[in-house]
């Protein structure tokens, strides 16, 4: 399925590529990066870009820092998901402390969400 893009946003996404967060570069490279589906990092919907998709699931997964326990960061969150959400999307998100401190569990989690979403069973290879 296609989605609407902002083509103006593809220098910023492949900047957001390059300069992954420390928590991102965990999830990515420890476990994502492993999985036996796509999962792409740094899409853009529409005038967002998401930090990682599994299109097989339909699945956002995003990774919040300190700045997303604000209010308005929080509305700008809320508004963000709900598009996504009309869009036919299914989004998860983490705290970044969830993935300092909880890292198994997130993985856990994220692997039986995109498991129920794309039905069928996911394998995960050693890296």
């Amino acid at each position: 399925m296609s989605y609407p893009r902002n083509t103006n946003l593809r220098n910023n996404a492949q900047t957001l590529r390059r300069d992954l967060t420390k928590e991102e570069r965990h999830l990515w490279y420890d476990f994502l990066k492993h999985i036996s589906v796509p999962v792409k990092r740094q899409v853009i919907f529409n005038h967002y870009i998401v930090d990682f998709y599994c299109p097989q699931a339909k699945t956002v997964i995003e990774l919040d820092g300190s700045q997303h326990y604000e209010a308005a960061a929080q509305e700008y969150d809320h508004k963000r998901d709900a598009y996504l959400s009309s869009l036919g999307l299914h989004v998860l998100r983490y705290t970044n402390l969830d993935i300092s401190k909880n890292f198994r569990g997130v993985c856990d989690h994220i692997l039986a969400q995109l498991e129920a979403y794309s039905g069928q069973s996911i394998a995960v290879q050693d890296p």
